[in-house]
Parts: structure tokens; C-alpha cells; sequence
């Protein structure tokens, strides 16, 4: 079966690979190393810039896209900005995955709910939970066509939707409040031709005076723009992108060890006394990539060989291109931070298609 994007690209396959070019214009929040740029990219859309916090993600994605516009600085101060541009104020797409360790499922969840925060690379300490409001209020000075806002599954879970009168409610209201129609789903990416399973939730809006030609009942209560977001992709099993020529074996540690008696097809924490590395998982060439996290050594080892995945696996389970420069940071790191590409790709043609397109 051909899926729709390719999970195995280069950089230097732009344009020739994903959708024709067609030019809608996004700029990126929280851009990271780009991943959600490239999807964008393979959708045929055109990148105006990004805003980043880290200056090393930073030096990555500058390094390969170019950027026309760039800001290092904190969306609380970026929202701000009285100099941006005009085009600025004419974007088809405004996109952003606000940091999510908040609310991640592993971590300390609530402990840090209204805590300020420091990344590992030494930006400025942030309250991560308000930074998606803050993401919602340069929405309503921009007024884009459309926003989109990725993250993780745990805001919809346990605590979160107890915490300050529900916050998935509260980002409603605050669209709501910026002028858009909101929708959220939850995507698991291995349905959507991405070799990994990973799910991540999107809040995707429409500003309310475009929507008219979209509008439909969902309830008694309810009347949203109509969107489809179903795929029918093959799921992508790790046999299909197995690299067995780069097997630099792991230096010996507790997770080695227990990678010589734990099963294919089973987690580490099952053959530890204390049911410890519960996020180290040794796969079957037939399974499934589990989620890359951003955490050297967690997630997926090869069957066959002790190891974690090499570059070009992991670039496939991620969807980036095998040519990506990630400079001096670890691949797992990066793509563990980022949207897969053809996550993006998928959701920003669906939206062009059915909704940009019929604008112009």
C-alpha cells in the first residue's frame, strides 16, 4: 500500500515529494527543530518563520529552513511585538505546540501545575501550563484564518480535566473569547502513515466570521465548522525500516543487562526486581515503534543487537528527512521534542482541502 507521504525522505526531495505547492502561509510557535515546519513544507504551504525559546533548537532550525523571519524570545514577550510585518496579520495558518511536561503522563504532572519551569538548555523560567494562552492571545492580535495547537494526551486526563474548572474548557472559552470556532482531537500518528505510535491532541480553530459555508449542528448545543480527519494508512512495522548496518553496540549499564534477558515484544520493567526502566521497551521487527521520547536510552531497542535505534531509524519512526542537520543534538532528543512531519503533513492537507482552498 503507497502511503499519501513518504516516512523515508531527504530534505533535498523538497518539492518534488508531498502535495503541490500552493503557498498558504504559516508561521510556527514553538518551533523546536522545525518538525512541524517540514510537515507544513511536505503539505505544500509556505513557512513565513517561527518563534523559539531555545537557542540551540534555534541554530537547527535556521540551519535547515532558512527562515525569513525568526524570534528568539518567549511567546509572553513576542505577543507583544508592535514590528511584526503585515503579512503577519494575513497568515492562513498560525501553529503551536506549547511545552506539555505539565501535563505529560509521565513526570510530575501535577506537582508542577502553576510552577515556573526551566528547560535543560537554560532559557528563562516559564509557568508552563499558561503558555498555551498566552499561544491563544497572539492568535486573537494576528487573527489567522486557522490555528492550530498540538499537545500531549494527558491534558485531556486524570487531574488535568479537574484542574482550574477543567482546562481543556478554558482553552474553549479562550478561543471562543479570540473569535475562532474550536474542535480538539485525539491522533494516534501510526494511523496517519507515520511508523510510530504516538498520540497527541489538536485543538484546531476557525475564525467565526469565515466559517458560515462550514457550519453544522453537532448537537442541540453545539454548531462547528465541519472537518474530517480520518486516514486509511497502512500501519508501518519496524521491519520495513530495520537498519542492521550501523550497530554500535551500547556501552554496558543496568538497562544493557536487562536488555540480554528481557523477550522481544516486552517492556524492561518486567525483568527488573522493582519493576524499574518502565519506559524501556524491546521490540519485535514486527511491532510498532513506541513514542521516541526526548530521554536518551528511554523507548524503543533494536531486537537483535544492543542497541538503541540508530539515526536513520529513528529519523523514519520520526518522519524527518534522513539529510536533517540536527548540529551537536541527539537525534533521539530532537525528534522525541517534535510532531512527526507527516503527522503535520496529514492534518494541514485535510484542512487546505477542505477548508483554505474553498477561501481563496
Amino acid at each position: 500500500m503507497n502511503h499519501k507521504f513518504p516516512y523515508k525522505w531527504k530534505l533535498t526531495d523538497l518539492p518534488e515529494i508531498g502535495v503541490p505547492y500552493h503557498g498558504a502561509k504559516v508561521f510556527s510557535c514553538f518551533a523546536c527543530g522545525g518538525g512541524s515546519t517540514l510537515g507544513y513544507k511536505l503539505a505544500g504551504y509556505n513557512v513565513i518563520g517561527c518563534n523559539e525559546i531555545d537557542p540551540k533548537m534555534m541554530q537547527v532550525y535556521k540551519e535547515n529552513h532558512n527562515p525569513k523571519y525568526s524570534f528568539l524570545e518567549p511567546i509572553q514577550t513576542f505577543k507583544f511585538r508592535e514590528d511584526l510585518p503585515k503579512v503577519f496579520y494575513r497568515l492562513d495558518i498560525l501553529d503551536g505546540s506549547p511545552p506539555c511536561s505539565s501535563f505529560s503522563m509521565v513526570g510530575n504532572r501535577e506537582k508542577d501545575w502553576g510552577k515556573e519551569k526551566k528547560f535543560r538548555e537554560g532559557q528563562a523560567k516559564q509557568v508552563l501550563d499558561t503558555l498555551f494562552f498566552d499561544f491563544i492571545d497572539l492568535a486573537k492580535k494576528l487573527q489567522p484564518k486557522v490555528v492550530i495547537a498540538e499537545n500531549v494526551k494527558g491534558i485531556l486526563l486524570g487531574s488535568a480535566t479537574k484542574y482550574r474548572t477543567n482546562y481543556v474548557d478554558r482553552i474553549y472559552k479562550a478561543f471562543d473569547n479570540a473569535g475562532y470556532y474550536c474542535q480538539h482531537w485525539l491522533l494516534d500518528a501510526s494511523k496517519m502513515g507515520v511508523p510510530q505510535r504516538r498520540e497527541r491532541v489538536f485543538f484546531i480553530t476557525l475564525r467565526k466570521d469565515l466559517a458560515k459555508p462550514f457550519l453544522y449542528s453537532k448537537d442541540v448545543f453545539n454548531i462547528l465548522p465541519r472537518l474530517d480527519l480520518n486516514w486509511k494508512e497502512k500501519e508501518i512495522s519496524f521491519a520495513k525500516f530495520i537498519d542492521n548496518k550501523d550497530n554500535t553496540i551500547q556501552k554496558e549499564t543496568g538497562a544493557t543487562k536487562l536488555w540480554q534477558i528481557c523477550k522481544q515484544g516486552h517492556n524492561f520493567s518486567e525483568y527488573h526486581p522493582k519493576g524499574h526502566y518502565y519506559s524501556f521497551y524491546k521490540l519485535k521487527s514486527s511491532d510498532i515503534v513506541p513514542t521516541i521520547t526526548a530521554n536518551p536510552g528511554d523507548g524503543a531497542w533494536h531486537p537483535n543487537y544492543c542497541r538503541l535505534l540508530n539515526r536513520k531509524e529513528l529519523c523514519c519512526a520520526g518522519t524527518f528527512p534522513q539529510d536533517y542537520n540536527f548540529l551537536n543534538n541527539k537525534e533521539q532528543y530532537l525528534i522525541g521534542m517534535s510532531v512527526p512531519p507527516v503527522m503535520i503533513a496529514q492534518i494541514a492537507t485535510k484542512i487546505y482541502e477542505q477548508w483554505l482552498s474553498k477561501l481563496d
